[in-house]
């Protein structure tokens, strides 16, 4: 969180002065924007670019912030070259064996460093007319007259400009004409090009003949082909009736948690987009752990401070076994000297197969139910062991394991035992799961995706933005139909789907992911806006994660509410819910109802019932984990009359309509197995579910959801406020 007392200058370069204001044009490198500001102070003892200007083609930059249409092509000529010979590149010559990593701009041959006259001085450079469509990256600019060529291997021998044909135009060619400068346009000089735009460290290619004249991506092609071939995935059988499916290598960089680079990583993937059902699959189910069964699981572990293991599986994908007749073509770069025209019917399942996951899933139940483990009724990606005194639980989330336990030495013999029968990588303590950092204190952990959010915000360009304090603003409600413009609902639809993963540790955007995500098929300006405002809102609070405490007490609680007719086009209320188990928020939810309620009981009625039925699943989940609940739940909501009418059967002429699955809540209260409370609506911690909230109460209830500051956990503690304040 920023302070008004933290210094605001940032550190810029001097463009030149502004013609439409009295201020100085001032351009940030490290944001990319331009300023105009008054308040500049300037050290002219410094220069940002150091040497690196007599080394670098001197290309031009103005595309980056300019289209050629507002430019005279006159004013950015070349300026002229003296007839020296071109100082060597800086590169060392260990930078060979990675091609990717040589610092020339995409599309630019690559079989060496350029000399500083490759254009002849006349002839006045081209530019982009839409210089973000032209780009692939936000680092380096691409030009669209130039088309992108293969990776080769960077040669570190000189080439000989005094033979070079356009190094003889420029020396015998005149000067150009010196003209002035329109100050009205950025002058491309000012700026070092390979400063602003630098290269990534690597390049992903995008096909295989682009890779195979890498060594490290065909060193990675290898590596994935001969596993295909030892795990015997395919036979070679010759053309049939069958029509073959096509594939393709992927390529990717995996990286450490540092952003160091651990391997280049290249996987075959099958096309499965071109398989027919009921015909070479049938059905299909992918292992994934629910959200709320994974922080169940962590809460009990912390409570009974059992160890937290985390494994990973190599190429899970391919262990498991096809029942269906599938037949593929030769990997390309790979085919079969000898039978070129074979193709592949397949054995094994393959990366992008329908049936896939589901039977990597068979494969692996079978082997842990012969092990000893039970799979939950609640949550079939959980696995259950329970002998003696001993007691296991196995999660998985399609090729991730966690794994955790009251017995470290029954652990390490499990995990043996797996190893055994599948490729495991054992990753040790719990750190990092579905890009979600895991950091251990003494007082609990604490989940953080402060990595996916810079990642989201550079990737949408909102890294520079302001930070706001609240994701969405009380003063403009969002309506469906408006009189802003319509937009490109590609970008807005990426954004959601962005945003409701980074709801798993954090509850506090949950309505507006709930709200905005009810405009994506008729996107507007202001809908562009207001998701705007959510990612502003992430950036102020991107260190902020979920905090789970140890040693809490195993008890269930809620909190239920309900926005009576909040949804206006509708005329629907939002449900919302907090669950608790002790003092962890474990489960929360924000949707629409499905129904009119006709008065702010009812709806606040069918919020009960929703947060009813979550309870009993969660209660289910303990059952079955071996956690016995001694006292009933307990369910909190603000509503006077919704408290009656779940105790009473009340206002009967009034709920004739209410369908009777809602009243189950009367049943289990009449049981004995559930306690509904009536709460004061300033205590009721899931209004910041239902709709937008002032500062001063949207900041308060936060930090009561386990939403914590994790500047304060890197120092190995939580704030004594945000303790204080979620112990209430």
């Amino acid at each position: 969180m920023s302070s008004k007392l933290q210094p605001r200058s940032a550190r810029c370069i001097f463009l030149g002065y502004s013609v439409s204001k009295s201020a100085y044009k001032c351009y940030d490198p490290i944001s990319h924007r331009l300023y105009h500001s008054r308040h500049v102070q300037f050290v002219d003892h410094i220069f940002p670019f150091g040497n690196d200007v007599a080394s670098l083609v001197p290309l031009p930059t103005a595309d980056s912030f300019l289209s050629s249409s507002d430019s005279d092509p006159s004013d950015h000529e070349a300026p002229p070259v003296p007839p020296t010979d071109p100082p060597l590149p800086r590169f060392p010559p260990s930078s060979a064996q990675h091609p990717a990593q040589v610092n020339n701009p995409p599309g630019s041959p690559t079989s060496g460093p350029s000399s500083v006259s490759t254009t002849s001085p006349t002839t006045p450079p081209h530019h982009s007319s839409n210089s973000s469509s032209s780009s692939t990256s936000t680092h380096s600019p691409v030009s669209p007259n130039l088309t992108p060529i293969p990776m080769q291997p960077f040669e570190t021998s000189t080439p000989n400009v005094a033979t070079s044909p356009a190094s003889d135009d420029t020396h015998s060619s005149p000067p150009p004409r010196t003209r002035k400068p329109n100050s009205k346009y950025f002058n491309p000089n000012f700026v070092n090009t390979a400063t602003i735009h630098p290269l990534p460290p690597t390049i992903e290619p995008s096909t295989h003949t682009q890779a195979l004249r890498d060594p490290n991506w065909r060193q990675a092609m290898d590596l994935e082909f001969n596993a295909l071939i030892q795990n015997q995935t395919w036979d070679l059988v010759p053309p049939t009736s069958h029509s073959p499916i096509g594939c393709k290598w992927v390529f990717r960089v995996k990286r450490n948690p540092d952003e160091t680079i651990e391997k280049y990583k290249a996987r075959l993937v099958a096309k499965g987009f071109l398989q027919q059902y009921g015909k070479d699959y049938f059905d299909t189910f992918s292992p994934v752990t629910k959200p709320v069964t994974i922080r169940t699981v962590l809460s009990i572990a912390l409570s009974k401070n059992w160890p937290l293991r985390q494994l990973d599986v190599n190429n899970a994908f391919l262990h498991g076994t096809l029942h269906e007749d599938v037949y593929m073509t030769q990997p390309p770069g790979y085919e079969n000297s000898e039978f070129p025209h074979h193709i592949c019917k397949l054995k094994k399942s393959l990366y992008g197969l329908k049936q896939a996951p589901r039977a990597w899933y068979i494969e692996l139940a079978n082997f842990l139910l012969h092990f000893g483990f039970q799979k939950s009724l609640a949550d079939a990606s959980l696995f259950i062991y329970r002998k003696s005194d001993i007691v296991c639980y196995f999660m998985v989330y399609v090729d991730d394991i966690v794994l955790t336990g009251n017995d470290s030495a029954f652990l390490d013999k499990f995990i043996n035992t797996l190893s055994n029968r599948f490729s495991i990588k054992d990753l040790g303590l719990l750190h990092h799961f579905l890009g979600i950092e895991v950091i251990h204190t003494t007082q609990g952990l604490f989940l953080s995706q402060h990595r996916l959010i810079q990642y989201v915000l550079t990737q949408f360009h909102m890294d520079g933005a302001k930070d706001v304090m609240t994701p969405l603003s009380i003063s403009d409600p969002l309506v469906p139909m408006d009189s802003s413009p319509t937009v490109d609902a590609t970008p807005y639809r990426r954004l959601v789907g962005s945003l409701q993963y980074l709801a798993f540790t954090r509850p506090d955007i949950s309505f507006a992911i709930n709200k905005l995500s009810q405009f994506m098929h008729a996107s507007r300006q202001s809908h562009l806006q207001a998701i705007k405002r959510v990612l502003r809102y992430l950036k102020g609070s991107i260190h902020h994660g979920l905090f789970l405490r140890r040693h809490s007490p195993l008890k269930l609680s809620a909190f239920s509410d309900s926005d009576w007719g909040g949804v206006h086009d509708a005329g629907r209320s939002t449900t919302a819910y907090v669950l608790y188990l002790g003092t962890n928020v474990i489960s929360w939810k924000s949707a629409r109802q499905k129904s009119v309620s006709r008065s702010s009981t009812e709806a606040e009625y069918k919020a009960l019932a929703n947060a009813t039925a979550e309870l009993l699943w969660v209660k289910n989940l303990l059952h079955e984990l071996g956690i016995s609940i001694t006292t009933s739940p307990t369910l909190f909501c603000d509503n006077t009359g919704a408290t009656y009418l779940c105790a009473n059967p009340v206002y009967h002429s009034r709920m004739k309509h209410v369908a009777l699955d809602y009243h189950f809540v009367r049943e289990l209260i009449t049981a004995g197995q559930l306690r509904v409370f009536h709460v004061n609506s300033h205590d009721q911690l899931a209004d910041m579910l239902t709709k937008p909230l002032s500062r001063a109460l949207f900041l308060r209830n936060r930090s009561k959801i386990g939403v914590s500051d994790g500047s304060s956990i890197l120092r190995g503690r939580i704030k004594e406020t945000d303790l204080k304040e979620s112990s209430k």
